[in-house]
């Protein structure tokens, strides 16, 4: 436990480059979503949020989607997310769509939570806490992770068509490239689990007390 432990850190610190590159890229889609949310206009707005009104007097009617049909349809949303940016890691010209991938991520927790907020104000704050927050937890470092493990593959792939030295093996290093992305997509698992059993429940509880 403790030398993967080191392995992990050891993993971390000599590719510490990469992986602030890719938290700032997750970060800055973060606040171009909320900035997307400030420079809607007032109409844009309230059509936006009937939607979120509709969904929230279902909620209280009782009218909810199945706790197992949210955990399989979250699932299958990261596992296409995560087997999307592997693929795109196998070839240096994926490489940019993979920074897209994880701008565009980040821009739609931004956008969520700051749409929430700007209408709802404390209670969105409250909302966005018990049903974003949760899964985003694991999913958030997770979808970093893969990324960087992308960014980090790719990379060396570049490295060894431009090396003199042919000799470089490749199947090591992509062996253990599809054993941490299926390791990732177990953390995916758990975040789908959260978000349809704890997030979910949470959710629905907090909206009844609203209305």
């Amino acid at each position: 436990m403790y030398k993967n432990s080191f392995l992990v850190w050891e993993h971390i610190k000599n590719h510490s480059t990469i992986y602030l590159f890719m938290i700032i890229l997750f970060l800055t889609g973060i606040i171009f979503g909320a900035v997307i949310v400030n420079s809607m206009d007032f109409i844009q707005k309230q059509d936006l949020f009937f939607y979120l009104e509709r969904f929230f007097v279902q909620i209280t009617e009782g009218v909810t989607i199945e706790k197992k049909d949210i955990f399989w349809q979250s699932f299958v949303y990261h596992a296409k997310y995560l087997i999307l940016i592997f693929v795109l890691g196998l070839s240096v010209i994926g490489l940019p769509l993979v920074w897209v991938l994880l701008f565009v991520k980040g821009m739609v927790v931004g956008f969520s939570v700051g749409f929430i907020v700007n209408q709802l104000g404390l209670k969105g704050l409250l909302l966005s806490s018990l049903s974003i927050a949760p899964q985003n937890i694991i999913i958030i470092p997770v979808y970093i992770a893969a990324g960087t493990l992308s960014m980090i593959f790719s990379l060396g792939l570049l490295n060894k068509l431009f090396s003199r030295r042919n000799n470089q093996q490749i199947l090591q290093p992509f062996l253990r490239y599809c054993i941490i992305f299926i390791l990732l997509l177990v953390f995916s698992l758990i975040a789908a689990f959260m978000e349809a059993y704890i997030a979910n429940k949470a959710m629905e509880q907090l909206i009844k007390s609203f209305y």
